[in-house]
């Protein structure tokens, strides 16, 4: 029996999008909007929610492609990289007050 606490969504789950696969097999992709949790699926199908960390000590392979300070974020679990969404602001600054 379903249970009643949590309704049925007939809405499609947003998925973030691939945006290229780099050399090793990592892939690059961008993030929804307030995105915290990696969307990847793995073999399986079971749903990564690894934390989406800022990351800053990336390859040449991620500097030549987004540049030197990219603003890139890694699932601490599987690895996947993240580029901003464009609707958000960009958080390369570090605050000061």
């Amino acid at each position: 029996m379903a249970n009643p606490k949590y309704a049925a969504s007939d809405k499609p789950v947003p998925v973030a999008e691939l945006l290229d696969t780099l050399s090793d097999g990592t892939k690059v992709k961008r993030r929804l909007l307030k995105m915290r949790a990696c969307n990847e699926k793995d073999e399986k199908g079971k749903l990564c929610a690894g934390h989406l960390k800022r990351w800053y000590f990336f390859g040449e392979e991620v500097k030549q492609k987004y540049g030197e300070d990219a603003e890139i974020y890694r699932c601490e679990h599987c690895k996947t990289l993240y580029r901003p969404n464009p609707e958000e602001e960009p958080r390369t600054r570090t605050l000061a007050w």
